[in-house]
């Protein structure tokens, strides 16, 4: 019996040893231990800015700072692709908003950062739609939560309330940069930690982690979105997600409102009409206040 298990463990050695030294995919000449994926250390531009201002990447601890955003946005594969390939969906709409109101295009890049140009993002914390606006801030810019509707995750309104957010702050603050910072931490929290450490740079400025991680963060995206394929992301043309500008805008109104009545009646469906029109939360709406809204109503053919 001894013998027969001792036999059985050394054909079991055999073909484990045979195993790690197959090759890992057809053609590959290198044993397993050879062949994994390489890792690498990504190369870090000479000059880079934000917004126009220069980020000081002869510091030490800010060169070590953006290269861990980037280990960090790289090799988080799947979100950072998703992110990537959905830019060409939602740049269109944000870039002309940034630029109508004056916040630098840079800007959409923190708009990655923020929710993955996921318009139906939500945190723990409260935050909600593309660029993760909390109530209390989103009410006081003018936008409608309640109900089953919830503005903050109308991509139009929800980039004009951000912008409104930024400008204060830059004008606040003198600093795109601390704007930046700011739309983490507050500005109340950016003011008082300038105040108390005696400094005026964003790069010289103690803060919360995540805050310290946040424009690094930006960064990267903006140096990687560009070109994708310089940091190992292979995506064609034709596998970004296309905009869907094949709409209708129609008003709707009454004291009771059924999506789904309405998506059939303009000939689509509940889902398509979500699609389209992030900010409807639920299939109704007691319109208390008789307001009214302008739904996008895709037309024929959007889905090809």
């Amino acid at each position: 019996m001894k013998y027969i298990a001792f036999c059985l463990a050394v054909i079991f050695s055999a073909f484990a040893c045979a195993q790690r030294n197959a090759p890992l995919y057809p053609g590959d000449t290198t044993s397993s231990t050879e062949g994994y994926a390489p890792v690498r250390i990504p190369v870090l531009p000479d000059r880079l800015d934000l917004a126009g201002e220069p980020v000081p990447l002869d510091n030490y601890d800010t060169r070590e700072s953006l290269l861990r955003e980037m280990l960090s946005t790289l090799y988080l594969h799947s979100r950072t692709m998703q992110t990537l390939l959905a830019t060409q969906r939602y740049f269109p709409i944000i870039e002309p908003i940034l630029k109508k109101n004056g916040v630098p295009e840079d800007f959409k890049y923190l708009c990655m950062a923020e929710s993955g140009l996921d318009p139906n993002a939500g945190s723990s914390a409260g935050a909600a739609g593309l660029w993760q606006l909390m109530p209390a801030y989103a009410r006081s810019a003018g936008l409608y939560i309640g109900g089953g509707v919830d503005e903050r995750y109308h991509i139009e309104k929800s980039t004009e309330a951000a912008c409104r957010y930024l400008l204060e702050a830059k004008e606040k603050f003198g600093s795109w940069t601390l704007a930046a910072a700011s739309y983490n931490v507050g500005m109340a929290g950016t003011a008082k930690r300038l105040e108390k450490q005696g400094v005026d740079s964003y790069y010289d400025l103690y803060l919360p982690t995540e805050t310290m991680r946040y424009v690094f963060r930006v960064l990267a995206f903006k140096l990687i979105t560009p070109n994708p394929s310089a940091y190992g992301y292979q995506i064609q043309p034709e596998d970004y997600y296309r905009p869907l500008p094949d709409y209708t805008e129609v008003p709707v109104s009454g004291t009771q409102i059924d999506w789904a009545a309405e998506a059939r009646k303009h000939g689509t469906n509940y889902k398509m009409l979500r699609e389209l029109n992030h900010w409807i939360r639920d299939y109704d709406y007691r319109n208390k206040t008789t307001r009214s809204f302008v739904l996008k109503v895709p037309k024929q053919g959007t889905r090809q």
